[in-house]
This record gives C-alpha cells, sequence and structure tokens, in this order.
C-alpha cells in the first residue's frame, strides 16, 4: 500500500514557559489581553503535519510521497526526509519564499500557544496530484492523506481524489479554525478516514452545522485522539471502539505527537492489520514521540515499540502487531 502525505512543510521553534498559562489569564480582562512569557531556552527543529507523518512512516519502513511546498531553504530537510525514507518527489520548492515556520511555547500543564507563517507554503495551491501521478492512475499511491496546508491545496488535492478515484484521509487539523463551513464539508465529504482531535471534532461539528451521525454518514471512520486517554473510533454503523494510551510515558514535548500517531496508525493499515491493531500501534508510536523534544527527533525502533505494545495492550496484542513492524532500524532511520 503506497501513501501519500499532503500537508505542510515546516521549520519548528519550540520554546517551554515553566508556568502555567491559566495563571496568567485574568477573569474580566479577557478582551484585551497582552501577555509575553519568559520562556527557558528554544529548540529549532524539522516539523510540519505532512513531513511528520511522512517521517514518522518512513521510520516504519514505508516510502512514503510527500506533496507540499517548501522554501528556497529547504535542501538540507530535503536531505533529512530522504535519510529517513521519505520520497520528496511531490515537494515544490519555492524559489522567493522560505520555509513555513510554526512558532509555540508549551507550559508545564503541555497546554501550548502557537503561531503560524506560511510562507512557501501559500504556493501548495499550485501542486496538481494529477500531473504527479500521471497518466496511470493505478501507478499512483493507494491512499493521500490531506493534511493541514493552504486552505486552496486543500480542496484541489481533496476534489482531485474524489475525481481520480484515490482513497482519501482528511485531516483538516489546525486550519479548521480558517475554513468556513462549505469548506470544512467540502473537505471531509467521501474521506475514508477522518482525524481530528477532541477540540477539532468539535469545532468540525461548529463549522459544518452537521450533528455526529451526519459527520459519519459521509465518511468511513471518524478517529478522534483523546490525548493522554487513548483514541476513539467512529463508524455509522453506531459501532465505536476505544483504544487507551500508553501508560506512564513522560512527556517532553507534545508537539507533533498527534502526527506520529497517524504514522502508526497508517503503517499499520498499509501492512494489513485491522482497526484495533492499527490504533494501538498509534498509540505506541505516540508515545516514543512524546518523549523527545521535537517533532522528528523519536525513532521508531521495533523493540521499543513492542515493549509499549506489550506494557499498554498485553504480549498477544504485541505479537499481532511485530510482523507489520521493519525488522531492524539502522542509525539512520532507515528500515532494513
Amino acid at each position: 500500500m503506497r501513501i501519500a502525505v499532503s500537508g505542510s512543510i515546516a521549520i519548528d521553534h519550540l520554546t517551554v514557559f515553566p508556568g502555567r498559562f491559566t495563571d496568567q489569564l485574568i477573569p474580566g480582562q479577557l478582551d484585551h489581553v497582552s501577555l509575553s512569557f519568559l520562556v527557558d531556552d528554544l529548540e529549532v527543529r524539522y516539523g510540519g503535519a505532512a513531513a511528520n507523518i511522512a517521517f514518522g512512516l518512513g521510520g516504519l519502513g514505508l516510502a512514503p510521497l510527500l506533496i507540499g511546498a517548501a522554501g528556497a531553504d529547504f535542501g538540507p530537510y530535503e536531505v533529512w526526509l530522504k535519510d529517513h525514507g521519505v520520497d520528496t518527489g511531490g515537494v515544490l520548492v519555492s524559489g522567493e519564499r522560505q520555509t513555513a515556520r510554526f512558532m509555540c511555547t508549551t507550559d508545564a500543564d503541555a497546554n501550548q500557544i502557537a503561531s503560524f507563517c506560511t510562507g512557501a507554503m501559500a504556493e501548495a495551491r499550485d501542486i496538481d496530484l494529477a500531473a504527479l501521478i500521471g497518466e496511470d492512475p493505478a501507478a499512483g499511491p493507494d491512499l493521500v492523506l490531506i493534511g493541514p496546508d493552504d486552505p486552496e491545496a486543500m480542496l484541489r488535492h481533496t476534489r482531485q481524489c474524489r475525481q481520480l478515484g484515490i482513497p482519501f484521509a482528511a485531516d483538516p487539523s489546525q486550519q479548521l479554525a480558517r475554513l468556513d463551513g462549505a469548506q470544512a464539508c467540502d473537505l471531509v465529504t467521501g474521506a475514508r478516514w477522518l482525524f481530528a482531535n477532541e477540540y477539532e471534532s468539535a469545532l468540525l461539528l461548529e463549522h459544518t452545522g452537521w450533528t455526529r451521525a451526519e459527520v459519519l454518514e459521509r465518511v468511513g471512520t471518524w478517529i478522534t485522539t483523546l490525548g493522554d486517554r487513548g483514541v476513539r473510533a467512529e463508524r455509522a454503523d453506531g459501532s465505536t471502539l476505544t483504544v487507551p494510551a500508553v501508560p506512564g510515558v513522560p512527556v517532553a514535548d507534545p508537539t507533533g505527537v498527534g502526527d506520529a500517531f497517524r504514522a502508526g496508525f497508517l503503517a499499520a493499515l498499509a501492512r494489513g492489520l485491522g482497526l484495533t491493531a492499527a490504533a494501538r500501534l498509534g498509540c505506541a508510536v505516540a508515545s516514543e514521540a512524546i518523549r523527545t523534544v521535537g517533532s522528528q527527533a523519536y525513532e521508531a525502533a521495533p523493540g521499543r515499540l513492542l515493549a509499549a505494545l506489550t506494557t499498554a495492550y498485553g504480549a498477544d496484542a504485541a505479537a499481532e502487531i511485530a510482523p507489520a513492524l521493519p525488522a531492524t532500524v539502522s542509525e539512520g532511520g532507515e528500515a532494513s
């Protein structure tokens, strides 16, 4: 199963505030907030939702096609991604703009305040999926995940997937805040998989005006990540699956943990595993990502993943998933 991942490619600027944001919010004064947080350090890391997911898939032994727009400064980042098993043939490199920047501060409760400067991502709307795939759709990807990106790019790629008959996963994520109701409806309709966290799920219902049942009528399976409570999967037939998170994992940085979950989930599906096993592997990969600072700082080492799976779900669950993992992972992150 060949997976393409469309969406943002960014450079992350990550800082940590040792206090709590909520302690700085004064009741009755929230209509004119002016806050500045003194942070302890700065980590500059590779990121962007699509690149993060592609990195995770590459580390799990797949060869995902990354589709997105990056800036003239993309050279070292492209080498990094290729070294970690990612096909960058779908990346448009801007001659005028820099790669997008994600600027995020995390507090002591793992709450985050972030800003995103689009940069070259604005040119992602110029990427033509049909041209990438060529004249033979059968030679193209078996699934396209459409992640947060330039809104026009997200809409274009969603429509092209429907036109070309390519199954797609909808993952609008933080871009829901920029989409109107009609756009949100367009991005969701016909998706085989819909990914969101709890807040994004509520925002999706608000923007579309649909009930939960009406969303489920339009998608195959709705996957909602629940933070340290794991993940919930819902289908239109009324079936609901809840898989707990891996317990007792120390939190170093929550940035990109949802992307790591998606990588593990999709890798399991690509290897023929069912929904429960996919959710479990997604949680295990997420547990590795949250231990490290930076969205692409973790290693999807089979031994560690199997240990996490055994701890959280038992030896039988780990044994079921084990054949789907790469036999070994080299120091550079490539499966062998």
